[in-house]
């Protein structure tokens, strides 16, 4: 077990893989726990993915919007953001002095060796994604009291830690299942889940590689193999966002790396990033990012 910090921006380096590839310090214990500050305001934490795992955060200082779906979140200390099993979530930063810990644990690691009622009642549709709990918790003590818990049991990793790691978890989840529960689906509810977010896979991987050309929804559903009107229905039902507000977004994140960390001109920047005019490009940033490139790129 161990805890890790991330203090840069090297996701927006790389490819994300939908669904996420988890690796685990141990696979016979399958949870980690990370660490995370970030000083970065209206900068991009982690770009949309979603994985198996159950992920909780817990904000311990500052601000960050965490995007679960279709649901939009604003975290402030004290809270928790749940984040359920295939979930489509991508977080930012919105404050210079964000601290949160990120909690990452497999649905196996709460399986029982035989099917007793807790396992076929709980742990087996939290699994499979059928038992679908409440995103945002707010400053509930007992939850953030298991939470934090789990978070020095895993710091310390004294003698016995799995045990009490184990039975924190089964308490937290005992606390969301009485009072945090969303949704409850059947198994006809959940394959169609299941079937939507794998056949926008390819799309939100297409416009991960390809965000800088002409990007026109009826290419896009075609992917899908959707059409025009179901496609834009699924995409925000999934993304929580329009295809335009989606794509916005993940321009704008490029371009913020950009800025932040290389000496391309602002109008390089603009037009690498899939902006044909730099004022637009000026305006849009300046709209969701609270500030012009040019003043972005002189406090860096």
């Amino acid at each position: 077990m161990y805890l890790e910090a991330d203090t840069d921006n090297s996701l927006l380096n790389n490819d994300i893989s939908l669904p996420e590839k988890m690796d685990m310090p141990d696979p016979h214990f399958p949870i980690k726990l990370h660490q995370i500050e970030w000083k970065k305001p209206d900068s991009l934490l982690f770009p949309p993915h979603w994985h198996e795992h159950l992920e909780f955060l817990y904000v311990v200082s500052g601000t960050m919007e965490v995007a679960c779906g279709s649901t939009v979140i604003q975290a402030v200390p004290g809270d928790m953001v749940v984040i359920n099993s295939n979930e489509l979530h991508q977080g930012m930063c919105l404050s210079p002095d964000l601290f949160y810990y990120a909690l990452i644990a497999h649905p196996s690691i709460l399986h029982s060796s035989s099917a007793d009622a807790a396992e076929t009642k709980f742990i087996v549709p939290i699994a499979q994604n059928r038992l679908i709990i409440r995103n945002h918790i707010r400053s509930n003590d007992a939850v953030n009291a298991c939470m934090l818990t789990i978070v020095k049991e895993m710091k310390e990793n004294g003698f016995g830690y799995e045990l009490a790691i184990k039975s924190e978890l089964y308490r937290l989840l005992t606390l969301l299942l009485r009072s945090h529960v969303e949704t409850v689906l059947t198994k006809d509810e959940f394959d169609e889940r299941m079937k939507n977010v794998k056949r926008f896979e390819p799309v939100f991987r297409y416009i991960d590689q390809h965000y800088m050309e002409e990007l026109p929804v009826e290419e896009l559903a075609a992917i899908a193999s959707l059409s025009r009107y179901h496609f834009s229905r699924l995409f925000k039902e999934l993304s929580g966002r329009t295809i335009t507000e989606y794509i916005t977004a993940i321009r704008l994140n490029k371009a913020d790396y950009l800025l932040r960390n290389t000496a391309q001109t602002v109008s390089e920047i603009a037009s690498a990033c899939g902006f044909n005019d730099i004022y637009y490009f000026s305006k849009t940033f300046k709209k969701y990012k609270h500030l012009a490139p040019s003043e972005l790129r002189r406090g860096n």
